[in-house]
């Protein structure tokens, strides 16, 4: 860990790391191809499987053409950080578990081993499974988490599934206007100008909507900023295409997890190194086209 933090500061010293930045967390699956099942046990109710690479365990895969549903390995979770200039995305720092781990515990340990080695960490952008649903993670780290709106979570009720306006109740036909975060809630203010609205004496004029893991994250959805962030998400795949194609952790070639996570570890600095080489590399610019200073 300390090698990493010193490439890391390498990496900022070099302008890898420049302020304004998106930070992206996401997660891949490391298959260990030979893998022999050793014992099946009922505990509490629940089936635990043992294999000769005892750390390991049975998970579901993310939908592929040509591969089963499911995966027996480990899954790799891994903070990138994102030039929303150029789309451009490095990988920072990964932690490693059984593949039947759900991602959302990892959230919380990657913000804060980042926030310990000194990132600056501000806006995460990751898929539905990291959803920070209650602003637990906002409130512990102060690190907001922008995720698609998850499609088991209903809309609140007086609310425009078209253009998330919201209104006080079934009988307001003026949109509320945003007021901020209170508490776990985001409220809404009566956007009706004086004597416009007939109800104005019996209406609240106000509404607390609780966070969810839908529209109403702790950073509500609907501005261009969220939709943004979201897109540029896809860029996260590229580290671990790097990861699995270039350095050639596709193949799972280690039996423990403390071992495959020191050759994650080790990986991941590379592909640091690799960066910070593309940095320093000067243009070399073909003799017939170097041009000859003019006279004075």
């Amino acid at each position: 860990m300390n090698l990493t933090v010193y490439i890391l500061f390498q990496a900022r010293k070099n302008g890898l790391l420049d302020q304004g930045l998106v930070h992206c967390i996401d997660s891949s699956e490391l298959a260990v191809e030979r893998q022999q099942l050793l014992a099946t046990l009922i505990i509490k109710g629940q089936k635990i499987r043992i294999y000769d690479d005892i750390d390991c365990d049975c998970g579901v895969r993310r939908k592929k053409r040509d591969k089963s549903n499911y995966v027996v390995g480990y899954r790799m979770h891994t903070l990138s950080v994102i030039n929303p200039e150029t789309g451009r995305c490095i990988p920072l720092m990964s932690l490693l578990a059984a593949a039947n781990h759900h991602d959302s515990q990892f959230l919380g340990p990657l913000i804060g081993l980042g926030q310990a080695i000194g990132l600056d960490l501000r806006l995460i952008s990751a898929d539905e499974a990291y959803n920070d649903t209650d602003g637990a993670v906002l409130a512990q780290t102060g690190v907001h988490i922008v995720t698609p709106p998850s499609a088991k979570v209903y809309l609140p009720e007086n609310v425009d599934p078209q253009t998330l306006e919201v209104t006080c109740d079934e009988y307001c036909e003026i949109g509320m206007d945003y007021v901020g975060i209170e508490g776990q809630c985001h409220e809404f203010k009566c956007g009706a100008q004086p004597g416009e609205c007939s109800r104005a004496d019996v209406c609240p004029q106000y509404r607390h909507i609780p966070f969810d893991g839908g529209y109403f994250q702790p950073i509500r959805h609907g501005s261009d900023a969220v939709s943004q962030a979201l897109e540029i998400r896809k860029n996260c795949e590229r580290p671990f295409n790097l990861f699995k194609n270039r350095e050639g952790l596709e193949e799972v070639r280690v039996r423990s997890q403390d071992g495959l996570l020191a050759r994650v570890t080790f990986t991941t600095m590379a592909n640091l190194l690799i960066e910070l080489v593309e940095t320093r590399r000067e243009i070399k610019v073909p003799a017939k086209q170097q041009r000859l200073p003019f006279a004075a």
